[in-house]
């Protein structure tokens, strides 16, 4: 098959235009929701609360410090909006930016090791990834880390390919101390050192003197202590028991015991091979019948522009694998990796006939699912009915547009071209999620207008607790609003809101779901207010004076205020003795 004439008209300064395009594409939906849970409204309290008290240097989490991420990420969320004013608009910056960032190391990379043609194939094919995009228009840390990991990578790889080049070499390691502040793991580009070194001993790579390797990781190791070293002396100095807990949490559970005795997202060791991959690389993961011969044969002849990408993704694969705590999203920095390791094969897969049919059996697949519950959730099936009852929501027409796009698609470009119709429906599929879908479901994972609810009955004066609180919940508050510690036992935090209540039944309200039931057989629930269903959870809004009958424990569990929730002068705390002795922020 002769090679796709669409390879040979490439627009002038292609890199450019492809990121404009990118810009557009991830950018469409941006001021369209609120930040939808688990992590999104985590990250936007955390930012919001920086704002609102000045604490930049220790994260904090309405009022109790925050130790499962160091802060860069916190940092732009908070930057991003300040920058913009609104919390809608700034919260999915930093992802953005990031994945721009990621897209143009990549394509600069492919275009020095390959040509401008591979290099616009190359960011097609990133930008095309469908963990690529979902990150780069979800507001967690991930995407962000992945940039900087990426520009480590970027560095170490324009020494060893294209150098000697000992400025990109220490850039990279301070991107990589930059990503170790952002999640810990962006160290990760160093797994190609020992690729490197054989590639070098073999005369296909510039070799790392041994004086720029200490330089390095002094590097790495100097940008982490601007931030360690005063956060280190600030929480060992302090007399808060809080901060000492801080320090201990994010310097020793949160690192090398999290890594190696994970206690939750525990996976088995073939997670990432039989539950992400198959999705995460879609559409590149099609390819790699065809991949993995070709990969062989360029080993074999020690081909380091594909070996040292090649062996750095297996590597984080491998890495992440070892470690019993799994999640889909650990696998992002893979991506560039996995694009620039096949960037130089992409025009041939291109010329692939069987590939472009695999990738129209996944369409024909992906579009008939939409296509057929679309039009059953039209036509009212019980069980989709049900569905969308329950949720509030209707994407029958949503979902019915997709399996047409898919259909149209096929009609259009042929079997022969499969791996385009594949790629294009991507494309719509993700223009419609950003507008429609984000229209459709923001009701349903954002708590606004149920916290609107509560003011309405409570009045905005009145205050709130938040025993075993959600994030999303806080962020949405329109009122004064109290916690008793993310990580307080249950029962410790119930006797605490009961004493907490009970000193002013008459203005303070209990927000809580319903599976708590159990622990709230001491109240008078008949005075509770049933607020509906949101995040999968029935919540009720029980006054202060339905717990006559509970037995508090004023001593059981610290009082923290949620500073983002205190909108104006009249809502400052007064604290009684109890409560300031537990470390409650004002």
């Amino acid at each position: 098959m002769h090679r796709p004439a669409y390879l040979h008209r490439l627009p002038s300064r292609p890199w450019f235009w492809l990121l404009v395009i990118a810009a557009v594409f991830l950018g469409v939906g941006l001021g369209l929701r609120d930040p939808w849970p688990a992590d999104e409204p985590r990250f936007a309290l955390n930012a919001l609360e920086m704002l609102k008290t000045g604490q930049f240097w220790i994260p904090h989490r309405a009022g109790e410090p925050y130790p499962d991420k160091p802060p860069i990420y916190m940092w732009a969320t908070a930057a991003s909006i300040a920058l913009t004013g609104s919390v809608r608009l700034g919260f999915l910056l930093p992802s953005l930016i990031g994945a721009l960032g990621t897209l143009a190391l990549v394509m600069d990379l492919t275009n020095r090791l390959h040509g401008r043609r591979v290099a616009w194939l190359a960011g097609l094919a990133l930008l095309s990834s469908f963990q690529f995009g979902l990150q780069a228009r979800t507001a967690q840390i991930d995407m962000l880390v992945t940039f900087f990991i990426t520009l480590g990578a970027y560095g170490l790889m324009r020494h060893a390919l294209l150098g000697p080049a000992r400025r990109w070499w220490f850039l990279g390691c301070i991107a990589m101390g930059l990503g170790v502040l952002t999640k810990g793991v962006g160290f990760l580009p160093l797994l190609m050192l020992p690729i490197w070194a054989l590639l070098a001993w073999r005369g296909q790579a510039v070799p790392l003197a041994w004086r720029d390797l200490g330089l390095g990781i002094a590097m790495i190791l100097g940008v982490v202590a601007l931030w360690v070293v005063p956060m280190a002396l600030y929480t060992t100095l302090s007399d808060d028991p809080a901060l000492t807990a801080y320090r201990d949490n994010i310097l020793f559970k949160q690192t090398g015991e999290r890594y190696a005795d994970a206690w939750h997202h525990v996976k088995p060791w073939y997670y990432y091979l039989v539950e992400v991959i198959p999705w995460a690389w879609l559409p590149l993961v099609l390819a790699l019948p065809w991949l993995i011969p070709a990969w062989w044969r360029r080993a074999r002849r020690l081909d380091a522009r594909v070996l040292l990408p090649l062996g750095g993704m297996l590597l984080v694969v491998v890495f992440f694998s070892l470690s019993p705590g799994k999640r889909g999203v650990y696998l992002l920095p893979t991506l560039p990796l996995l694009v620039l390791a096949m960037a130089p094969l992409l025009p041939g897969l291109l010329c692939k006939r069987w590939l472009h049919w695999l990738a129209t059996g996944v369409l024909v697949l992906l579009g008939g699912i939409f296509l057929i519950a679309g039009v059953l959730g039209a036509a009212g099936l019980p069980a989709l009915a049900e569905l969308a009852a329950k949720y509030s929501v209707s994407p029958w027409g949503w979902w019915t547009l997709l399996g047409v796009a898919a259909a149209a698609l096929l009609y259009w470009l042929r079997p022969e071209r499969g791996m385009l119709a594949l790629t294009g429906w991507l494309v719509v599929f993700w223009a419609l999620w950003s507008t429609w879908g984000y229209q459709q479901l923001d009701q349903t994972r954002s708590p606004r207008d149920m916290m609107q609810t509560v003011v309405d009955i409570t009045g905005p004066s009145a205050w709130l607790a938040m025993p075993t609180f959600d994030e999303e919940f806080l962020l949405q508050a329109r009122q004064p609003s109290v916690h008793f510690g993310y990580h307080t036992p249950e029962v410790a935090q119930m006797k605490r809101a009961f004493a907490w209540l009970k000193e002013a039944p008459n203005e303070r309200w209990m927000f809580i779901d319903q599976d708590k039931r159990p622990e709230l057989a001491c109240a008078d629930l008949s005075l509770a207010k049933d607020l509906g269903l949101q995040n999968s959870e029935i919540w009720w809004l029980i006054p202060g004076s339905a717990f006559a009958e509970c037995t508090g424990d004023a001593e059981a569990a610290p009082v923290y205020i949620a500073p983002t929730t205190l909108v104006s002068a009249s809502h400052k705390p007064r604290p009684n003795a109890k409560e300031a002795s537990h470390g409650h922020v004002e």
